[in-house]
């Protein structure tokens, strides 16, 4: 390539660049997402038999959710920092009235309903929470200070706590997950991780004494299934049956007879990765495992070039808290988790945590393409 040709490419490269900046979408993130939910579609396509209605109603809420994530890509991360504390404090007010006036669904007071609407306060938590922190450790020299990182501990634990009241241990985790992903990012020294883990242990026959019955049966069911095959454990058995049964390449699309024949439970929902280690083996594993790191990459090179450190740390923690999820998703199907209740991100079929991940997309795309020219 002569150097004409090379400076025409590039020129080319650049305008196609400054075209995807006006939309404020990131290509490349863009492009991921759209790959990792159209496998998703086809996944829950064979699990739910075929079922045209769920998948409708799943190809409706992408649509949704991604009109969404263009819509927040618009606005500039500078208004996300402004919005930071009342989005928390808001957040926090709705968990607190969720213990009074929370609606009780399939065990779990976690829902509040004004007639027409009917929404989970803790998935705003999820995207409140590393603003949060975020907003809070950017003005504050970093790395953070013991005081600092009390009160960051502090906004972090309490809606943590509510959350794990409703009962919701699985948002709760995510939602300390991603507070703590800021302290990380922040540059929080490594003997104080060390203590926090500590405490952590030693906090833990506290913590034993006040978990619910069924999450002390999801513990013991994690440390042997085989203690009541029949009940407890039979979703954690039934999972490992069918990713093992896939082999190298798979059954094949629709071949699948765990979830066709009603043995995997919440083929649809929490153990709809087992479907696809079933039908497309260890190699469509892969490629789904693949397509996660990819977004996960980008999101972490999108942080790496944001220009000020609360842009940084809430690119960072929402890159974070996205493959965490997927990463307890998974553990928690091949049996190295247990089970609590965390979806497949884009894949699982369900709407409000859909919703708030494409929200956290959008943001991160608005840090991407809301950067100065200058600094492109």
């Amino acid at each position: 390539m002569n150097p004409q040709e090379s400076y025409e490419t590039r020129l080319k490269q650049k305008v196609t660049q400054l075209k995807w900046q006006k939309l404020h979408l990131d290509p490349f993130l863009l492009l991921s997402l759209i790959l990792l939910s159209t496998i998703g579609l086809f996944i829950l396509y064979s699990a739910s038999n075929a079922s045209p209605v769920i998948v409708e109603k799943q190809a409706y809420r992408l649509a949704l959710s991604f009109g969404l994530m263009c819509l927040f890509a618009q606005v500039p991360p500078q208004y996300y920092k402004q919005w930071a504390p009342w989005l928390f404090v808001i957040a926090f007010i709705l968990l607190l009235a969720v213990l009074v006036i929370g609606k009780v669904h399939l065990g779990g007071k976690r829902w509040i309903s004004f007639g027409f609407i009917r929404f989970q306060p803790s998935e705003i938590m999820t995207l409140a929470m590393p603003m949060m922190i975020a907003w809070y450790l950017s003005e504050k020299p970093l790395p953070p200070n013991f005081s600092s990182i009390l009160i960051a501990g502090l906004l972090i634990i309490a809606p943590a706590l509510l959350i794990a009241k409703e009962p919701d241990l699985g948002t709760g985790i995510v939602v300390a997950v991603a507070g703590f992903f800021v302290l990380l990012l922040a540059g929080i020294r490594w003997r104080i991780i060390g203590v926090i883990a500590g405490g952590l242990v030693a906090l833990s026959p506290v913590i034993w004494h006040f978990m619910h019955p069924y999450q002390k049966d999801r513990v013991l069911t994690f440390l042997n299934p085989e203690r009541d095959p029949l009940g407890s454990g039979y979703h954690i058995i039934q999972s490992k049956i069918a990713i093992g049964s896939g082999g190298l390449f798979g059954k094949g699309w629709m071949h699948g007879t765990q979830s066709h024949l009603s043995f995997l439970p919440a083929h649809t929902t929490d153990f709809i990765f087992a479907v696809s280690g079933e039908e497309l083996g260890l190699i469509g594993c892969f490629v789904v495992l693949a397509v996660f790191l990819m977004i996960f990459g980008r999101c972490l090179y999108i942080s790496l070039h944001a220009q000020d450190n609360f842009m940084r740390l809430l690119a960072g923690s929402l890159g974070l808290t996205f493959i965490t999820s997927a990463f307890i998703n998974l553990g928690m199907v091949v049996g190295i988790l247990p089970v609590v209740g965390v979806p497949l991100p884009l894949i699982s079929y369900g709407g409000s945590s859909m919703t708030t991940l494409m929200i956290n997309f959008g943001i991160i795309m608005s840090i991407q393409t809301h950067r100065r020219l200058w600094s492109s």
